[in-house]
């Protein structure tokens, strides 16, 4: 398997290995690979010559230091994952300083009011180094197609506008959330949940299960309002946000028109682990 932790060397190989015909797909990733990682990695496989992921806990889209800190980190077992799916993938595992150059600071990005929302609001500067990284693992490795789970739909719509106003040559692939066995999303962070939180942790997707049920005869605000009681009931979990929203503009939605899609999102605490998920409505 190739292993790459610089820069430099990584886009020499990708020079030497490119052709007019060949495309290459990359998944940038935090680590502590799950399968929803390795589903998107096999979608990369089938739809391109060459795959590359990526490997890197990025400082500058965290602004809670605890967080980073303990975020999991497992490189030699993602390589033991990554070589059972396909010894082919490129891997590229850079440091802090490879990618920042010994400056590890976000660029200031315009996404049209999408960083105001939902995730926006409670983790100020978090899209900055999302553009800041996505951008900068774009440049590196010039791929053909990006693939981002939907889980974090809301980065999704972000990277794709950054995309757009940047003029990258990229195509942006969404790619549905993959569920454990209680229909949890998958996360890197689910690792650090306790047995029995990560079991009761299934009230997430029950929420949002229900609420797409409510949707079509109930208006937001009532969803909106049985979602916090709910949530005001529960000793273990703590409702950070529920918004029903546009689709393509993620603002709120109070009334809903039968032109647009609808998606509910969901931020929860639970021992001041973030956990989040999202569905479709209509």
């Amino acid at each position: 398997m190739h292993i790459f932790y610089g820069k430099a060397s990584l886009i020499d190989y990708l020079k030497s290995i490119k052709t007019v015909q060949s495309t290459i797909g990359f998944v940038p990733t935090m680590g502590a690979l799950h399968q929803g990682h390795l589903a998107l990695m096999q979608k990369s496989l089938l739809e391109n010559e060459n795959t590359v992921v990526s490997i890197f806990v990025n400082p500058t889209q965290f602004n809670n230091p605890e967080d980073l800190a303990k975020y999991p980190r497992t490189l030699e077992e993602d390589v033991k994952k990554l070589t059972a799916l396909n010894p082919n993938i490129i891997l590229y595992a850079p440091s802090v300083e490879d990618i920042y150059d010994g400056k590890p600071l976000s660029q200031s990005f315009d996404f049209d009011g999408l960083e105001n929302q939902m995730e926006g609001k409670f983790r100020p500067g978090h899209f900055n180094g999302v553009g800041t990284i996505v951008k900068r693992l774009f440049e590196i490795v010039e791929p053909t197609n990006a693939y981002f789970g939907e889980k974090d739909f809301q980065q999704l719509q972000i990277v794709k506008k950054m995309v757009v106003k940047n003029h990258l040559q990229v195509n942006v692939i969404g790619c549905p959330i993959y569920r454990e066995s209680n229909n949890l999303a998958m996360s890197s962070r689910n690792e650090r949940l306790s047995t029995e939180e990560r079991d009761e942790a299934a009230i997430i997707y029950k929420t949002l299960t229900a609420a797409k049920e409510k949707f079509a005869a109930n208006s937001t605000a009532i969803i909106s309002e049985w979602v916090q009681k709910l949530f005001n009931k529960n000793t273990r979990f703590t409702l950070e946000y529920f918004v029903i929203a546009d689709e393509a503009t993620l603002l709120p939605s109070t009334r809903k028109n039968k032109n647009k899609k609808y998606r509910a999102f969901i931020a929860v605490l639970v021992n001041n682990i973030r956990l989040i998920d999202t569905i479709s409505l209509n």
